[in-house]
């Protein structure tokens, strides 16, 4: 039992922590708590979290697979570039499209938000990896073994640690009214740039590590 607690706020921890700084996700849960309202935010976050619970999942059952085959996650990077390329542009496009648009709460249904939340968050190829790097270190320290109750608290774990973290992003900038009009309309070019980040981060752990 003590083992399974350890492993519980390990993982909560980890994801936590792999939420924290600006990224497609906690940006795109802000600017749907800004432009949509609280609750779509909340679903947006609930989208983000079961799909990273599932990645999670694969992350287990794949881990030694994946890290004895560094192929595959070269693989998996080489796609993230044209995620991240994609996504640069298309926010970049909408900036500029939306740039004199003033902001306006447009009714949106909370299965949208939702579905939102789970395909951006699938989009995202590198979570299966940096779970599975996670498993192999809990796995290394004793802190988890291949068993179901070790396994479903790891991937809920993961679950929450995430939702958290996304959950006080949406709050943060739901709070702040005085500023909403002006994160909304700055939102796309931040994503784009961030998209632009990641992809040069991308390029030299492809060619440099």
């Amino acid at each position: 039992m003590t083992h399974l607690l350890t492993l519980f706020f390990a993982t909560f921890s980890a994801a936590f922590m792999a939420t924290v700084f600006p990224g497609l996700l906690n940006m795109n849960a802000a600017k749907t708590s800004v432009e949509k309202g609280k609750t779509a935010g909340i679903m947006f976050c609930v989208g983000v979290a079961m799909t990273i619970m599932v990645q999670a999942y694969v992350g287990v059952l794949i881990s030694k697979y994946l890290f004895r085959n560094p192929g595959v996650i070269v693989s998996l990077q080489k796609a993230a570039l044209i995620v991240f390329a994609f996504f640069a542009l298309f926010f970049f496009m909408k900036a500029k499209k939306n740039k004199e648009k003033p902001l306006t709460l447009t009714p949106i249904s909370k299965k949208n938000s939702f579905f939102k939340g789970v395909l951006l968050a699938a989009l995202n190829f590198l979570t299966i990896p940096y779970y599975s790097a996670l498993n192999v270190m809990w796995n290394s320290s004793g802190w988890i073994q291949f068993a179901f109750w070790d396994i479903a608290i790891f991937v809920f774990a993961a679950g929450c640690g995430s939702f958290t973290m996304l959950y006080l992003y949406t709050v943060y900038f739901n709070k702040l009214e005085a500023r909403n009009n002006a994160f909304s309309r700055n939102s796309n070019y931040v994503l784009s740039l961030l998209m632009l980040i990641l992809l040069v981060i991308t390029l030299i752990r492809i060619y440099y590590t």
